[in-house]
């Protein structure tokens, strides 16, 4: 955060991504709402943003890098935004994101650091496009499953930002590809704390589950479970396939905030009624229960 006035600041991400789908023009949808989702998880509104191109023109077609960036720029049109402009590289394969720029309110700035013991946790979209992408690729997934999914994390993470303006958030942060448990661990770390979060609770995606209970698997589960390995623990007795779920790499996740108990309720049933329909509350903020950061029950 770059403080400019009283009551001005500005912030600023940048972030790219592979194709997780076919479509040039959902790519392109899909790697700006992942984009913008940084400055929302700031509790900011984006400004201007320039395209992050990496493609590899001897093996598509030119009209393939219009179609992304024109689902870019759908994006970042809806989200009130301008494109300002980019850079383009060749590359082996096609990668596309943006850089961000944005404003937020230096008091009503949303730290990863700032989660408080007694608050409660509330996660906006559910989890599981990782594993279902994978699965997609084997045609596991059934049509409807994946057309929820894709319409899920092209949905911009903007109006929980104009909700929260009625309440109070302590602290945030998105959910994309540490997954649930890596986010919440950066989280509960920076603030010094436990996150208890209840699995049954947790929002998943259609089918995702029933995706690793099959025996799929993302490539970088492993790496999520080794970034949080002796900070986090299962109370709840669960096959390992279960567990997966919270180390599943999010594309344009949801934003998982904590805030006071006592506004907990009111804020989900808003943000359900402004269109987030899978928000659920998931867990509290605990005294650190060393040398834990997570607990799942």
């Amino acid at each position: 955060m770059y403080k400019i006035s009283d009551d001005s600041a500005l912030v600023t991400t940048a972030d790219f991504i592979t194709p997780p789908v076919n479509d040039p023009y959902v790519f392109g949808q899909i790697a700006a709402a992942n984009s913008l989702s940084d400055i929302y998880a700031m509790g900011g509104r984006p400004l201007t943003c320039l395209n992050l191109v990496c493609f590899p023109p001897d093996k598509l077609e030119a009209d393939v890098l219009n179609q992304i960036v024109a689902g870019a720029l759908q994006k970042i049109t809806e989200a009130g935004a301008v494109l300002a402009g980019g850079h383009t590289v060749e590359d082996d394969e096609p990668k596309f994101g943006l850089s961000v720029t944005g404003l937020v309110h230096p008091d009503k700035y949303w730290a990863n650091s700032g989660a408080r013991i007694g608050d409660l946790l509330i996660l906006t979209k559910p989890v599981g496009s990782g594993v279902l992408f994978n699965a997609n690729l084997k045609n596991w997934v059934s049509e409807k499953a994946m057309a929820e999914c894709i319409e899920t994390i092209c949905d911009l993470n903007d109006r929980v930002v104009t909700v929260a303006q009625n309440f109070t958030v302590h602290g945030a942060t998105d959910v994309t590809g540490f997954g649930l448990a890596g986010h919440g661990y950066e989280v509960a770390k920076a603030s010094n704390v436990c996150l208890e979060i209840e699995v049954n609770k947790i929002p998943m995606m259609s089918e995702a589950l029933e995706m690793y209970k099959k025996g799929m698997n993302t490539g970088v589960n492993a790496f999520n479970q080794d970034l949080v390995a002796g900070k986090h623990r299962f109370v709840i007795e669960l096959p390992e396939w279960h567990r997966e779920i919270v180390f599943d790499p999010q594309t344009s996740g949801g934003l998982l905030l904590s805030v006071p108990e006592e506004q907990a309720q009111d804020f989900c049933r808003e943000l359900i009624q402004v269109g987030y329909p899978n928000t659920s509350i998931i867990g509290r903020v605990t005294p650190k229960q060393e040398p834990y950061y997570l607990v799942f029950t």
